[in-house]
Parts: structure tokens; sequence; C-alpha cells
């Protein structure tokens, strides 16, 4: 066994390999650019090197820095992680070359696997069902057009090296092509050093289902059941749950059988992923096609480590240092149900736009998961398990991917497994940054997520004017009327209590006019709690400058993040942000004579919406444009974002340059 190895990444991924090193008495080494000198992945390894500055190509990317640093500190071995060199053929090979281990599959494998292009000419002649479309080299835009019209729209342009939803376009037109094909390339070459594309055709309605292959060097391979990855955003995912409520056993084998067969091909080893598009109109599952392989751990990982018990960490290290798997594919099981959610820095509220600065207040549901090796602490707290790589305080930064952590939750059902994620979700606190709590705790609760009946469309279609937070029942509103009222009351008895008040200390109001969005409630505190009169059982305890309330109201339990406004309370809970007045009854019916605040017309600006880099600016001072017209191009988080008009008007003044760093809300250009 390894003595000590390195870790070739940053964040959650890293912290989560140190967690299962230590366990298995395994001293660590991460490497950290700039830009995560304090992250704490750096303080928790056993070592650390300096790798260069923050953005990923002067750092991360660059290989000869990460077996440098091993050379400086005898690292017999390098775990990739995901993203950056997981899945670089040269790196393998680099590695190989200086004596040292690579803990992921042979080097052939990652070539014939990792390669989009070259893996689906693989799969093809192996007799695997593949997507149709154009899988050779693409010369320019005018070749994508040519190909893409061939295949007929929709069209799917993706990065050959591409990953994690990085460099992928939907074309549902000739246009969208002309648009899309440059800025897919250039992605790809920003992210992974490859700017080659193909083109194929988009299953409409699909179903996203993968199976977790693990194999080792004595040739056995096996598959730990599969993962429904469904409910994604920009081709990103943002739940994945395993079992899949879609999947039968019978579906499970034939699938998980030719993903093995397809590993066996090409000598794998390791942990693997094999990604299927499945038509989740055909109830028999035998619709499905080969859509790729991931040669590398995946960021989901977790929820196939709650079914089955399985460190998948822990077999990839073992793996690499040549032992034998000691279970077969018999040993496989699957236990209860587990899903999870990825809590991104995005806004959900202004178009998921990425989100970058300061965590002023970051405190998870439970703390950050700890590998205590049993296949029941795999699951968390009592169900409920965080891995993050960031603290309160910390930065997220504009350099790497948007996520802050994933929350994982496991119960013997699927909708236990999903209650739990609504209260985990309710009691986790970020402030400083839009994040998607909200968002994911919307999906929890919908219908058709319960149901089961999920496509990759999901989101889309559930949500096609954006998401405006979850709906509350009038028996959530009312619930949080009384909470309020309480809260109300015991922030009027503090203030009460200061001294100096010129005519001395007075009792409390007790009587409240509750307003959540267009409805009033009448809210008492006496003996009773009542709102409208009707009697509620109201249990909670409330200090004024608490943040996250614990209640239970009539038999439901409520965890609600509550901030006080000029006229009453921000309260946020299942999934949606309820902006509460609260008033006492005796003044409350005088709102009406108060003159509503318009807001300011905002349209003849061009506006930044997230902190970024201007790319491209495609206008001057003087030009006319039309609405929907591209404006300017802004790359946060790895991703580019086009900007349009949204009306016609003519280009009074630009402010900024192409190459500039903007703030969130920086005027780029004056309209009129």
């Amino acid at each position: 066994m390894f003595k000590k190895i390195l870790i070739a990444n940053r964040g959650e991924i890293a912290c989560r390999v140190i967690k299962t090193a230590r366990r298995m008495g395994i001293q660590t080494v991460a490497v950290y650019s700039d830009a995560d000198a304090r992250a704490p992945f750096v303080a928790m390894a056993d070592e650390a090197v300096h790798i260069g500055p923050s953005p990923a190509a002067q750092s991360y990317l660059i290989a000869d820095k990460i077996i440098a640093a091993c050379k400086a500190t005898g690292a017999e071995a390098v775990h990739p992680g995901y993203g950056f060199l997981s899945e670089r053929t040269s790196f393998a090979e680099q590695l190989a070359a200086e004596g040292i281990a690579f803990i992921g599959p042979p080097v052939n494998a990652i070539a014939a696997m990792g390669d989009k292009i070259e893996s689906k000419k693989l799969a093809k002649a192996a007799g695997v069902n593949v997507v149709p479309g154009f899988v050779g080299e693409i010369e320019d835009t005018e070749h994508a057009v040519r190909i893409s019209n061939e295949i007929g729209y929709p069209v799917m342009m993706k990065a050959s090296a591409g990953g994690g939803g990085k460099g992928m376009r939907l074309a549902y037109t000739e246009q969208d092509v002309r648009e899309g094909f440059e800025a897919v390339k250039r992605e790809g070459l920003n992210s992974f050093g490859d700017d080659r594309v193909f083109i194929e055709k988009f299953i409409l309605n699909p179903r996203h289902i993968e199976i977790q292959i693990l194999g080792d060097q004595h040739g056995n391979i096996l598959y730990l059941n599969e993962r429904e990855c469904s409910i994604q955003r920009r081709h990103q995912k943002v739940v994945e749950e395993a079992p899949s409520p879609f999947v039968t056993p019978k579906m499970r084998k034939a699938m998980g059988e030719q993903c093995v067969a397809l590993a066996r091909a090409v000598g794998y080893y390791s942990a693997g992923t094999v990604e299927l598009i499945v038509s989740g109109a055909d109830p028999s599952g035998e619709s499905f096609y080969f859509l790729e392989m991931n040669t590398r751990l995946q960021v989901e990982h977790p929820v196939t480590e709650c079914i089955t018990g399985i460190d998948l960490v822990e077999q990839m290290i073992r793996v690499a240092a040549g032992e034998k798997l000691a279970f077969t594919q018999d040993d496989v099981k699957i236990e209860g149900w587990a899903i999870e959610n990825r809590v991104y820095a995005e806004d959900p509220y202004r178009g998921f736009l990425p989100s970058t600065g300061r965590l002023v207040r970051y405190n998870p549901p439970v703390e950050g998961w700890t590998d205590d090796g049993s296949a029941n602490g795999r699951r968390g707290v009592d169900g409920v398990r965080v891995d993050d790589g960031v603290y309160e305080g910390g930065e997220v930064s504009m350099f790497y991917d948007p996520m802050i952590a994933k929350l994982i939750t496991w119960g013997e059902t699927r909708d236990e497994a999903a209650d739990l994620q609504i209260a985990a979700l309710d009691a986790f606190e970020i402030e400083g940054l839009g994040h998607n709590i909200d968002f994911v705790s919307a999906i929890m609760q919908h219908p058709r997520f319960r149901s089961g009946e999920l496509t990759t469309g999901f989101i889309a279609e559930e949500y096609p004017e954006g998401f405006t937070g979850a709906a509350a029942s009038d028996a959530v509103k009312t619930h949080l009327a009384a909470i309020a009222g309480f809260i109300a009351t015991a922030r009027a008895d503090r203030a009460r209590q200061i001294s100096g008040q010129l005519d001395g200390a007075l009792e409390p109001p007790y009587d409240w006019t509750v307003t959540i969005g267009d409805q009033s409630f009448e809210v008492a505190l006496d003996e009773d709690v009542t709102v409208n009169g009707e009697v509620i059982d109201l249990a909670l305890e409330y200090t004024p400058g608490d943040r996250l309330v614990q209640a239970e109201v009539d038999d439901t339990v409520y965890g609600v993040k509550v901030e006080p406004t000029r006229s009453g309370l921000r309260m946020t809970t299942r999934g949606a942000i309820h902006n509460v007045q609260i008033l006492p009854s005796r003044i409350a019916h005088l709102t009406r004579h108060m003159i509503e605040k318009v807001p300011p017309d905002l349209s003849k600006f061009l506006i930044c919406p997230m902190p970024g880099l201007l790319v491209a600016l495609h206008v001057a001072e003087g030009d006319k444009v039309e609405a929907g017209q591209p404006l300017a191009v802004v790359e946060a988080m790895k991703m580019e974002n086009i900007l349009r008009a949204e009306k016609s008007a003519t280009v009074k003044k630009v402010n900024a340059k192409a190459g500039d760093s903007l703030a969130v809300d920086a005027i780029i250009l004056e309209l009129e």
C-alpha cells in the first residue's frame, strides 16, 4: 500500500480523498493555487505545495508542476479527482514515465474512452448503440452547419475533451449553430486545452442514467448499480439519485452487463462511469444509447456509496496499489435510497446567473462528512451527509466551478430521502452570495419529481419562465404567519426593555396583522395563538438575533431562516423567500395611505448580470441594435454568457472594453 499520495485537485473532492486516505493510514499532499491558499483542503493535508496563480490553466492544469510537487514531497501516487487532469492521457503517461502511480484507469483506457469522439467509434465497432451524429474532425462553422442540417435539428455540439457540463451547446436552428460553435470551441480550449468539437442528434425527452463501474488489475470488473441524473440545467447535473425510479432489475442487469463488456474491451480498471441516454417513452428500458464513459470518479459518487456501502475512493486507491477487489458482483446490493443535491453559487431568482463572492455565513445542516470506515457512516449523520470544501469567511472564486457543497441524504425509501433533503436544505445557511438552495428544495417537493417521471428537460419544462420560489400552500402561509407573530412579539418585548424610554416600559403588542404576498392574517398571542380566529398549536424558541428558527406548527416541523427588514421579516423555508410585513393590528390599516415606490427604468442600460470577464463586445457607440441582438459576451466560472438587447435602440455610450473584469451590475453600455 502507498505511504503518501498527492491529490491533484481542489475543493470538496480534495477533502474527500484526504479523509479516506487518512483513515487508511496514508499521508497526503495537497497542491494549491493563489486563490486556494487558505482553503480547507490545504490545511487538512499533511503537506501542501503552491503551484501557481489562480487560473487553472496556470496551476491545476500544468502537469509538470504536479509532478514536481510529487518529487519534492516523495508522493508515490496521484489521485486526480474529477475535472482538471483527471482524464488527460498525457498526464497519466508523464506520471508513468516518472514511476509515479496514477490512481485511475490505464492510459489506453483513458485514450479510448476519455475522448468522446474515439469512444463513440469504439462503442459502435463493439456493437453498442450510439446516438446518431458526426464523430470526425469538424473544420469550421460552415462545416458544422452542414453536418447539423444533415443530422436534423435539434443537435448537440460538444467539446471532445469536455465534461461537467462545460463545452456543450444545444442548437435548434442553423443560427444557433452559427452563434454557438465557436463558443464551444473556446470553452473546450479554455477548460480542457482541446478545441475539437463533435455534433450529435439530441434525443428529445431523454433520461440520463449512468452505470458505476469498478475493476481491478486482475481482470475483475463489476457494476455498482445505476444513478439517475436526469435533472440537469445547461447540461450540468443538479440532482442525482440511486437507484433510479425508472430502472427495473431486468434493465439494471442488461445495462450493467453491457457496460462491463465495454469496459472489458479496453482493459479497464479503477472506478469509471458509463453514461447512457435512455428513452423515457420506452418502459422496457431497451432503448438506451451509449453516451460517453467518464474514466474517473464522478461528482455524484456518494449516492452509490450510500446504497452499496462501498467506499469508491478507497477502492480506487487499493486497485492502484495492485490489490484485488474483495467482493464479487453478487455482493453488490441496493440498500435504501440516496439523493444528492449540488449546492451551487448561482442565483435562481436571477436566471441562475453565477454568483461569486465571500461566504459571509456558511453553516451546513450537519458537520462535513467524516470517514469512519463503516457502510452506515457513509450515509452521514442520521441520513444526512455534506461533502464540502469551503468555510465561513472564505471566497467562492470566479476561476473555478461554482459548486459550494454536495448535500446527500439516505432513507429507507425515495420519499424519505427527499423529505430529509427538504429539512436539511431548510437548515442550510448560506449568506453573502446567491445560491440554489431554494431551487433544489422546490424540486424535492415537486409532484413530478415525487412521481419519478423525470427527463433531462424537467427544469426547462417545469420552470419555463424561470424560478420565483416554490409555491406555498395556504396552510404553510398560515403557519408562517403564526411564527412571524411570535417573533414580532419577542422582538417588541426586547425593544421595550431598552433603558431611557420617555414614557417608561410599555407592554409589547400581542395582536398583529401579518401580510404574506397578497394575503393578510390576523395573528393574536394571548392564552392561545390564533390566526384569523383559529387556534394554532405552536412550539418554538426564539431570541432576537436568531437567524434560524426551528418550529413545530400543528404537527408540521419547519426550519425557517429569518432576516429582519424595515417592515417585518424576510422568511425563507420550503424552497421560497417570503417578504413578510408585520404591523400591530391597531395601525396596519394605515398602510393603504402609503405611496408605492416606482422602480427605476433600467432598460436603457446593458448591465453585467454577474462578476466576470468581458470576452467580447459586438457594438460601438452610435450603432443601432435590434431586440435580441447579441451585444456582449461575459465569461464567469468557465462558462460564456451572451448578453442581448432587450429592445431596439442606439448605443449612446460604451463603458467597458473586451478584457475588462466586471463587477455585478456594472454598466457595460448605455442605450437611447
